[in-house]
C-alpha cells in the first residue's frame, strides 16, 4: 500500500467516525438536550385530557376487587376518620369520630358486625345522660364482642356503608366543577398527574401514572376530607368472627 492509498483510507475512515459521532451527537440532542418527556415510560394518560383521566381513573376503579382507604371524611358536619380494607363483598377497618369514639367494623356478605371498647358502648348506654352502675356493667359485659348490626337496625344503613367499596368510592371520587391538569406529583413513590374540578374547590384527583391510573389521593371538595387509597387489586381474606366473640341482639341493637 502507497502512503497515498493509506492516507485516502485513513481519510474515508475519519469520514465514517465523523458521520457517525455527528449522528449520534444530534439524536442525544433530539432526546436529552431539549426537555424531558414527562411521560416518558408512564402508562399514558398525562397526555390525555382531564376528562378522559378522570374517565380512565373511574374505568379503573370500577373494575377493581379490593382496596386499602385511608384518611379523613366530613358527613353531615361529622368528621370521621377512616382505616378501612375494602372489597366487593365487605371490608374491615376502623372509625374514629372527632368526639373521640372509636369503633371497629367488619362486613361479610350481609353480615354487619361492630365491634368497641366499653367507653363506647357506655356513651351509647346512657344516651348522653349520666352513665349508671349498670350503664358501666352493661357495656363492660360488651368490651372485645362483636355487636351484630340487624339489617333492619336503623344504624344498619349508615354503618355498612363504610364497609360499600362501591358506594364509598363513588361518593368519594366525586369531582364538581370545570376540569383542569394539574401539576404531577408523587404519592407514595409513585408518580401522579392531578385533576382538579372548579380551580380544585370541587376536589382534587392524583392519578397513578404507573400502571392502571388508579386514584391514590384526592382531596374531597369544600374542605370534606383527605384521602389516600392504596392496594388496589390487592385480595385479602374476609371472615365473620367465631361464634363465641358475637353478642346478637335480634331485630335491633338500638332499642334493646
Amino acid at each position: 500500500m502507497t502512503a497515498r492509498a493509506g492516507a485516502r483510507r485513513g481519510t474515508a475512515l475519519l469520514g465514517v467516525v465523523c458521520v457517525g459521532l455527528i449522528a449520534a451527537l444530534s439524536a442525544c440532542g433530539d432526546g436529552g438536550g431539549g426537555e424531558e418527556d414527562p411521560d416518558q415510560g408512564t402508562n399514558g394518560v398525562g397526555k390525555l385530557s382531564p376528562a378522559k383521566i378522570e374517565a380512565r381513573s373511574r374505568a379503573a376503579v370500577r373494575s377493581t376487587e379490593a382496596v386499602r382507604l385511608s384518611g379523613s371524611v366530613v358527613s353531615k358536619g361529622q368528621t370521621y376518620r377512616l382505616r378501612m380494607r375494602l372489597k366487593q363483598n365487605g371490608g374491615v377497618g376502623e372509625v374514629s369520630s372527632r368526639g373521640g369514639s372509636t369503633f371497629e367494623l367488619l362486613r361479610v356478605g350481609k353480615e354487619l358486625y361492630l365491634k368497641a371498647g366499653a367507653d363506647f358502648w357506655a356513651a351509647q348506654e346512657k344516651g348522653g345522660g349520666k352513665s349508671s352502675k349498670s350503664d358501666a356493667a352493661a357495656a363492660a359485659k360488651l368490651e372485645g364482642k362483636y355487636v351484630k348490626v340487624p339489617p333492619r337496625d336503623p344504624a344498619y344503613r349508615q354503618l355498612s356503608g363504610f364497609t360499600d367499596m362501591r358506594v364509598l368510592l363513588d361518593g368519594l371520587l366525586t369531582l364538581k366543577g370545570k376540569r383542569e391538569t394539574g401539576a404531577r406529583r408523587q404519592v407514595g413513590g409513585v408518580k401522579t398527574i392531578r385533576v382538579r374540578a372548579g380551580k380544585g374547590n370541587g376536589g382534587v384527583i392524583d392519578v397513578s401514572l404507573k400502571g392502571r391510573p388508579y386514584p391514590l389521593r384526592l382531596e374531597r371538595g369544600g374542605g370534606a376530607g383527605t384521602v389516600r387509597l392504596s392496594g388496589w387489586d390487592q385480595n385479602f381474606t374476609l371472615k365473620p368472627p367465631t361464634t363465641d366473640q358475637v353478642v346478637d341482639y335480634g331485630k335491633s341493637i338500638t332499642a334493646r
